[in-house]
């Protein structure tokens, strides 16, 4: 964790929590050059001691961490400071994380890479995005596959012999099917 003076915060002051120390610094630069106040840390237990310390009023945070899941991480930040306006960050993204995220208290989920500006512009949208016009796009069979799998892996709190057994699935099968996907994109 990089330290502040407490007092040096706002309300343009920023926590991220991101396990990639490269990440961590990009997005840090970027939004100390709009004019934040800005605050990192590794993982969970570092932010929530920041959140603790500092009382931020953005947390921007990564859905993997190196020491917690992510969304035990954004309910636990919440408890401790419901106040804060929270945004999530996955470079593995999925419609049941995304609904899980919000549900928890997160009030955006944007896929990595994120810039500065769609997070700033996220910091805003406490109500949904007014604007968003419909894009009537079908998915296709592949990403369909991908969101129920990860539908029926939160069901099963992650556990990837239960979920499996719920697709009727080899566990080999499934774990083959989430690898090839993370390593495809």
């Amino acid at each position: 964790m990089n330290a502040r003076d407490p007092r040096e915060f706002s309300r343009r002051d920023v926590l991220l929590v991101d396990g990639s120390e490269r990440s961590r610094a990009s997005l840090a630069s970027a939004m100390e050059n709009r004019g934040y106040s800005v605050i990192t840390c590794n993982g969970a237990g570092e932010g929530l001691r920041a959140v603790a310390e500092f009382s931020p009023h953005y947390v921007v945070t990564e859905l993997k961490l190196p020491d917690d899941c992510g969304l035990q991480f954004i309910s636990r930040l919440k408890n401790a400071s419901p106040g804060t306006t929270l945004i999530v960050l996955t470079g593995h993204a999925s419609i049941a994380t995304a609904i899980e995220a919000i549900k928890r208290g997160a009030i955006n989920y944007l896929i990595k890479p994120a810039s500065a500006e769609q997070i700033v512009a996220a910091f805003s949208r406490h109500d949904g995005d007014q604007i968003a016009s419909y894009d009537r796009k079908f998915l296709s069979t592949r990403r369909l596959e991908w969101e129920y799998i990860n539908w029926v892996l939160m069901e099963h709190d992650n556990n990837l012999s239960a979920a499996a057994r719920a697709l009727s699935m080899h566990r080999k099968t499934l774990q083959r099917k989430l690898t090839k996907r993370v390593a495809s994109g």
